[in-house]
């Protein structure tokens, strides 16, 4: 049976399970809608909350940023994993203590002020749609290789699926939808790299296998063959670093605090009746997430072996065109990989100078990679399952947030307070509906690949969310005042920065130009520093906030209890 055969019938079938678990746990109400009725297990919340974290940049573009970048990639290997510990110790248990599902309502009555929520809806509004742009991508990119369309109509299927489950289910949906996609994306992303491991180096193990001898008996570690192929074809050695150290600090910093003002994530806390739970599904989550974050450096490195052996030839002298291997002649005709003769010579070759013939999308890696390594077709179909999980169950999670933020937080907590459970529920919807269409857009037109996309949502996060929330959780002091300048200076500031550097002029975006060495993927951090600052000077020249707001704060941080998820 052929791959595309192969492919229809794998994820056909995984659709059709989606679709069956969300037709199973259709939300009845507003509190299903949000919280999934706050009655999940530890397990499956850990599940669910790592195929939420777990999105198209994880499964797709991370390995990719990795084999491209080498040593540099780890950047977001460090920031996304000690983002999740960050939020999971930091802040996790305390939000769900104070008891407000959406970081808008938590801003909005921390903060006492209306506008502070309305202010925490836009921010929330622009940090999901950006996040999900890259999903949406990431979907098409998938359904454009393996099911023969184009971007446009991946993404537009891609829209079809995430409409029915989240719409119909809520959260309720998408938490049982999500367990499953877990289960799809873990299996998709391990064997592969299983299979690759024993190939190339005899080990089960892949973790173990990318620190190995290679299993051709020539005694040269896998590793120590990729840095002299890097260094013999142009590129910066693979296991060294060219990005300055302010700049891997920034983009670091700017991914782990950026995961802590994640919303989407946040709101996974509360689908879980007890604190004590959450903190469970919290460990749960850590655990699944670290087999596929583990994994990531070691796919890299085995497709990028492979690529540079497929490509140049076992002699390093380039492959005929003619000749070229199916996989190559897949992804042209997608557009992502596309070969110019520079020297007429009909043959392929790929280097990091002047001799490089080929360009190709880093995003392709971890799909391209078991066609590159010859692993048996339902394994490619496999891959090609796994990634669209992986995207819509955080595009999922996402368009939930914007659907909450709009119908909760903006409708019934500020412009129309006195509307029914009913009625709530059926806005959610066409919240959801109208952020569906216009994320669909966005994916057809994204501002950069999947994981940069995604970064820049980070930034905006953390820029924007992380310091209004860690001072209303341990700085009683903090003001309305304080937090709405500060979320507004950050945000504006860090937007202007992406919007210059990768719209406006993008000529311009190089070290030499950047503020302080700072690239656009790192200066959330930069803008986070800058919402503290501000918030903390105007909170030192006006009011404190009220008593009562002083004693509620200091009540939630000792997360002891239990306690319902609130949907006031």
């Amino acid at each position: 049976m052929d791959i595309q055969t192969l492919t229809f019938l794998i994820v056909g079938a995984t659709f059709a399970i989606y679709i069956g678990i969300a037709i199973w746990s259709r939300a009845g109400s507003t509190h299903d809608f949000y919280v999934a009725g706050g009655g999940v297990h530890p397990v499956a919340n850990g599940m669910a909350t790592a195929a939420d974290w777990m999105s198209a940049a994880s499964f797709i573009s991370m390995a990719g940023l990795i084999s491209f970048m080498g040593y540099d990639g780890a950047v977001y290997l460090m920031g996304w994993t000690g983002g999740y510990v960050l939020l999971a110790l930091c802040l996790a248990p305390y939000l769900r203590k104070f008891g407000k599902f959406t970081v808008p309502a938590f801003i909005g009555d921390r903060y006492y002020s209306n506008t502070a929520r309305t202010v925490a809806v836009i921010c929330a509004v622009f940090v999901c749609f950006t996040y999900v742009a890259g999903q949406m991508r990431g979907v098409g990119v998938v359904f454009s290789r393996f099911l023969e369309v184009d971007i446009t109509t991946g993404v537009i299927i891609g829209m079809g699926v995430v409409f029915f489950y989240a719409v119909l289910g809520g959260m309720k949906g998408i938490t049982y939808t999500q367990v499953a996609q877990y289960c799809v994306l873990i299996c998709a992303y391990l064997v592969p790299a299983i299979f690759i491991s024993i190939m190339m180096t005899g080990h089960v193990i892949p973790q173990i296998g990318f620190g190995s001898e290679l299993a051709d008996g020539s005694g040269t570690y896998l590793l120590d063959k990729l840095d002299g192929l890097s260094t013999e074809l142009g590129f910066t050695e693979y296991t060294s670093g060219t990005k300055s150290t302010i700049d891997v600090f920034f983009i670091t910093a700017a991914l782990m605090v950026g995961t802590a003002g994640l919303p989407h994530v946040i709101v996974r806390f509360f689908t879980v009746p007890k604190v004590r739970d959450a903190r469970k599904s919290a460990g749960w989550a850590l655990l699944f997430i670290a087999l596929l974050y583990t994994t990531a450096p070691a796919i890299a490195t085995f497709a990028r072996v492979n690529m540079i052996d497929t490509i140049n030839g076992p002699e390093g002298e380039g492959t005929p065109h003619a000749e070229a291997p199916g996989w190559i002649d897949n992804w042209e005709r997608t557009g992502l990989i596309s070969w110019e003769d520079k020297n007429e010579d009909g043959r392929m070759f790929y280097a990091g100078d002047e001799r490089n013939e080929m360009t190709i999308d880093r995003d392709i890696m971890v799909l391209a990679n078991p066609e590159i390594a010859n692993l048996p077709a339902w394994v490619i179909a496999l891959v090609a399952a796994g990634g669209i999980a992986a995207a819509l169950s955080t595009s999922a999670g996402l368009l939930l947030v914007i659907s909450t933020s709009i119908s909760h937080d903006l409708l019934k907590r500020n412009l129309m307070p006195n509307i029914t459970d009913k009625q709530e529920l059926g806005y959610a919807r066409i919240a959801a509906a109208v952020a569906i269409c216009v994320a669909g857009y966005l994916g057809i037109n994204p501002p950069g690949f999947v994981a940069q996309v995604v970064a820049f949502a980070f930034g905006l996060a953390a820029s924007s969310f992380f310091p209004a929330i860690i001072m209303g959780i341990f700085y009683k002091r903090m003001n309305k005042e304080g937090a709405i300048a500060g979320m507004l200076s950050g945000i504006l500031f860090t937007a202007a920065y992406i919007i210059y550097f990768k719209f406006i002029n993008p000529a311009a975006n190089s070290p030499e130009n950047w503020w302080f060495g700072i690239s656009p993927e790192g200066i959330g951090t930069l803008g986070m520093v800058l919402n503290f600052a501000v918030a903390i000077a105007v909170a030192r020249v006006t009011s404190e906030a009220p008593a009562h707001v002083q004693e509620m704060v200091e009540s939630i941080r000792f997360p002891k209890g239990a306690g319902e998820a609130s949907a006031h």
